[in-house]
Parts: structure tokens; sequence; C-alpha cells
């Protein structure tokens, strides 16, 4: 395969024409906490503060990295020519994360490039390097960008050497011609953004509902996305084999749902996305349409709730604070009119 240059020479590498600026990125809750706070992330100077603190969130790698590897992305990213010493990027912070979009760009393109290199894709040594600096560029220009477990995971292994214990992944051996189980947790990443899964009408066995939960985790920990059609689950008060009865559809969707809201997609702060589907003959279909609304019905009426009680809390203290008598008065509402207002 050859790799025709359009961005790029190989003299000048794939950022020549741009200028890098040091950031901070911060990201508060509603009620002015700070949820995230980095105060070195090095981004092109055309990119917005929302671009700055979506990759310094959610793809930065923020634990792990050695001290030897942090400037990896040097020995390929600079081309041929010398590093500019008004670069923000020259010294970076020595704490095991990513700090340089960079670094990001490198692990992501290196690791395609080398992967292409391993299965003989390219005709030359000058076409796996056109592919690795147009890559970096079209990263970098916000002209092309992967799926989320792409940034989260690829690369992680292959540059760094980040390793973990196996989670229960297979991948295709073609040596082999077979599914392997994978020995490693990224020597053979899960990249993938979506996946669909079954489900059977049994709850503790393979491939039942508890070992979907389990299946789901797995997926949702390195940032894939996971959909499934739960219509083989019997509905409420449907007969079981025991003897007894169904808690039906929903006790079980619930469950799932808690799940994929407890798991940082990827590992950072990201919820975890699921979608869930049911076929429109199931017994439980309306509680099944309506669950998302009845859910919200809740909110309202907490909110509702809490506004009331508020407002003659407010009241009571109101009362107390402008009663004039005795102390051991101020608490009756018989003494103190305010109260029974």
């Amino acid at each position: 395969m050859k790799i025709k240059r359009f961005f790029t020479d190989r003299k000048n590498g794939p950022y020549h024409d741009i200028v890098w600026e040091k950031r901070k990125s911060e990201i508060r809750n509603p009620d002015g906490k700070a949820i995230f706070s980095e105060d070195t992330v090095i981004v092109p100077a055309f990119w917005s503060q929302i671009a700055t603190d979506i990759i310094a969130q959610k793809y930065f790698r923020k634990a792990g990295i050695p001290a030897g590897k942090i400037y990896e992305w040097k020995n390929w990213g600079l081309g041929e020519g010398e590093e500019n010493p008004r670069d923000p990027g020259r010294i970076l912070p020595e704490d095991g994360a990513e700090h340089d979009a960079r670094q990001v760009f490198h692990r992501l393109a290196f690791t395609w490039m080398d992967w292409g290199r391993q299965n003989k894709y390219f005709d030359s040594p000058d076409d796996e390097r056109a592919f690795y600096d147009e890559t970096c560029y079209m990263l970098a220009h916000q002209l092309a960008a992967p799926n989320s477990p792409q940034w989260f995971n690829t690369g992680l292994y292959a540059v760094y050497g980040i390793d973990g214990p196996p989670q229960g992944h297979y991948y295709y051996d073609p040596e082999q011609q077979k599914l392997v189980k994978s020995s490693s947790a990224y020597q053979r990443p899960q990249p993938h953004a979506c996946f669909i899964l079954s489900v059977e009408d049994d709850l503790v066995n393979e491939g039942g509902i508890v070992d979907l939960i389990t299946r789901e985790a797995r997926l949702f920990k390195y940032g894939s996305g996971t959909g499934s059609n739960f219509s083989k689950i019997r509905g409420i008060n449907e007969k079981l084999s025991g003897g007894g009865v169904s808690s039906g559809l929903l006790s079980f969707l619930k469950i799932g749902d808690r799940s994929a809201s407890a798991i940082k997609s990827g590992g950072t702060t990201r919820r975890a996305a699921k979608m869930v589907t049911l076929d429109v003959d199931h017994p439980d279909v309306e509680k099944y349409i309506n669950w998302k609304a009845d859910e919200e019905h809740k909110v309202a009426s907490l909110v509702t709730g809490s506004s009331i009680v508020k407002k003659h809390l407010d009241g009571i203290k109101k009362a107390l604070a402008a009663f004039r008598g005795p102390e051991t008065d101020k608490f009756s509402a018989e003494k103190n009119h305010e109260l029974a207002a």
C-alpha cells in the first residue's frame, strides 16, 4: 500500500504549521465545585477550550507512563528538524500522566502504523512514515478522530509498555485461524466502540442476565458501549420452573442501569453507554415505555417536596427569630402566633 502525502513532508514532520499552547483545564459541577483540574495541558493554539477540556479530562492517560517514555513522540513527531526552544511541551511533569496532545496523537498513529507494518500493509518504510505523519496532522487539525476506546486504550502497551492482567477478552489469531484468549489487558486492546450482546431468559448461567452484566462491565471498563434486546426475558408474574412467578423485566433492567451508571467508562469520568431495546409484543412493554417518564416523575416529586419543605422551614426560622418573649415560649404555636400563620 502506497501512502501519498497531502498535508506533510518528511523534513518538517506533522506539526510544522502549528503553534502549541500551554493551558489550564478545569471542569466544575453546577454548584461550583471543581471535579477536574489540570494546570499543564499542551494543545494547538487554535483548539477551543472545550476541545482542550475533553482531551485533558477524558483521553489523557492519567497514570502509569514511565519517565523514560514521556517524550517518545519526539522520535517521530519532530521530522528532521530541531525542537523549538519556545515549545511549551519541551519540559513536562514527570507524574506518570499525559500532558501533551502530541503524546496521544503519537501513541495512536504509531500503533496503527506498527500493526500495518507487522502485517506488511505498506510498500516501503517511506509509506509507513507518510501514514504516521498524515495521521498525526489530521488528528492535530481535527480533520479526523477515532472512537473513544481508541483514545483510551490504543498505544498504551505498544508505546508506553503499560500492561495489566487479562480481563476475559479474546482475539482472532490469523496464524492459528481461531479465537485465542488474550493474556494481557492492553497488548491486544479493546478499541471498538459498540457491541451487540444477546441475553437469554436465565438468571445465572452463561448467556443469562447476570452473565450479561459481567460482559457489559468488561466492555464499559475499556470505554465501549453495548446494546441488547431483552425480549426473551419473561414478563412480570409469568410462571417460573420452581413454581413461583417472575419479578418482571424492569427489575433486571434497573440492575443493569445502575451497573452502567456506576462504571466509569474507559477508567475516566464518562458514564458508560448502554442501549436497551424491547419488542412491542412483550408483556412488559408498557411498563418499559413509561420507565423513563416514571423516573422523571420521581425527580419532579422530590424537587417539589424539597421546595415545599424549604418554604415552610424558612417560615419557621423567621417566626422563631422574630419572636419577642421568653425563650421557652418561642416554640409554642399558642404563644408564638407566627408559627401558626
